[in-house]
């Protein structure tokens, strides 16, 4: 996956979860899950690009 299709998912994510969408508590627990993962990732493709640029300069 790449930092992208993570961001387009967390957005479609969230949206689902903010929109008052009634969900059960095992659809949310799920969703929860999973955009804590995505935002993970996310988090460390960003510390791994901002210590690439630090090692080039």
């Amino acid at each position: 996956m790449t930092y992208d299709e993570a961001m387009k998912r967390l957005e479609q994510l969230m949206q689902q979860l903010e929109s008052g969408e009634a969900l059960s508590m095992t659809e949310y627990k799920q969703k929860a899950g999973e955009v804590r993962e995505l935002a993970r990732f996310c988090r460390e493709q960003l510390a791994g690009m901002a210590q690439e640029t630090e090692e080039k300069a």
